[in-house]
């Protein structure tokens, strides 16, 4: 059998450990005993001496540091700098004495869309150009529901008229359909008046994510990344005609071919045009018919994904959303 001193050096305890474990010190009945007051200590008049000196209209304005350098070349010497800091935070009085501008918390966008054409968001990318420091911005715009690229535009560069052109553009390209919401970040051509003025002429609620929240703009940047991943993306673009030629066939592929997890394996246009209904069930038909020939293959009765009742952003508290509901049944 193993000693104290051996089986703590065994486990890599101390002994002092072991034995406070097994005599630990009896609680202490009453009060708590206060700590004796330093000998150094000012003294309560001497306390109230200094705080009066720093209350006073000479020095009321200014920062212990300047009042102690001030009595220094005076002269005095009540205490240390830290000293006086101490016995005016005991009093509740170390603070910031000057106005603070201060800014109200932005509110989270929370955006439903339950078909195409309730919210569109868009936001710009760069593209690297055929020599160090060039680039182009591609301008894309999104139907959230659908996740359908409504409409696409390379440009040079990024300005607030450019924007508001894309816009127009992208409604009519959707066959004069505008959305209910339009959502984007808060870059200066996405928080322009040129813009602001053009959704408010069209009934266009405007929606903007928090700064430096990059969640607040998920389909967008998930797009981005679909775009970026794709094998046939180049690092740089010999110029502007060859990176609006690539975006012409990745777009069509994107809306037309791509099948998205998001929306059922669906493409994007299907989604969006309506179709994916009749598809979805083309495609029941077909797994039934493999389930009526092989069923030991299955485990069960296969059915093809379903297509999502809706899509959002920052998803609304479930009563929300059924307040809104209710209140749309009513108007």
């Amino acid at each position: 059998m193993l000693g104290t001193k051996p089986g703590c050096d065994l486990v890599g305890k101390s002994r002092a450990t072991l034995y406070r474990h097994r005599n630990p010190a009896p609680p202490v009945a009453g009060p708590a005993r206060q700590p004796a007051p330093h000998p150094a200590s000012l003294s309560a008049a001497e306390r109230a001496q200094v705080l009066a000196v720093l209350r006073s209209p000479r020095f009321v304005d200014k920062a212990p540091a300047q009042v102690w350098a001030t009595l220094l070349d005076e002269g005095r010497y009540l205490c240390s700098i830290s000293t006086m800091y101490r016995l005016l935070r005991c009093e509740g009085e170390v603070r910031e004495r000057r106005a603070q501008a201060t800014h109200p918390a932005k509110v989270k966008p929370e955006l439903v869309a339950t078909a195409p054409n309730w919210v569109w968001s868009w936001d710009i990318t760069k593209l690297k150009g055929p020599d160090r420091g060039v680039y182009y911005d591609l301008f894309v715009m999104l139907d959230i529901y659908s996740r359908k690229a409504v409409h696409w535009m390379i440009a040079p560069t990024e300005t607030a008229e450019l924007a508001k052109g894309f816009i127009t553009d992208a409604i009519a390209a959707n066959g004069g359909n505008a959305p209910d919401v339009v959502h984007a970040d808060r870059g200066t051509s996405m928080t322009s008046k040129n813009v602001a003025t053009l959704l408010a002429d069209l009934g266009v609620t405007r929606s903007h994510s928090r700064p430096h929240v990059s969640n607040d703009n998920p389909y967008s940047e998930a797009q981005f990344k679909t775009l970026k991943y794709c094998p046939a993306f180049p690092g740089r673009f010999g110029s502007i005609a060859d990176a609006r030629a690539f975006s012409r066939r990745f777009f069509q592929y994107y809306n037309h071919e791509h099948r998205h997890s998001g929306i059922g394996l669906h493409t994007p246009a299907s989604v969006h045009d309506g179709t994916a209904t009749a598809i979805r069930a083309e495609r029941a038909r077909v797994l039934h018919a493999a389930y009526a020939t092989n069923p030991t293959r299955f485990h069960r009765a296969p059915t093809p994904p379903k297509l999502p009742k809706s899509a959002w952003i920052n998803e609304p508290p479930q009563e929300n959303e059924e307040t809104e509901h209710e209140t749309e049944q009513a108007a």
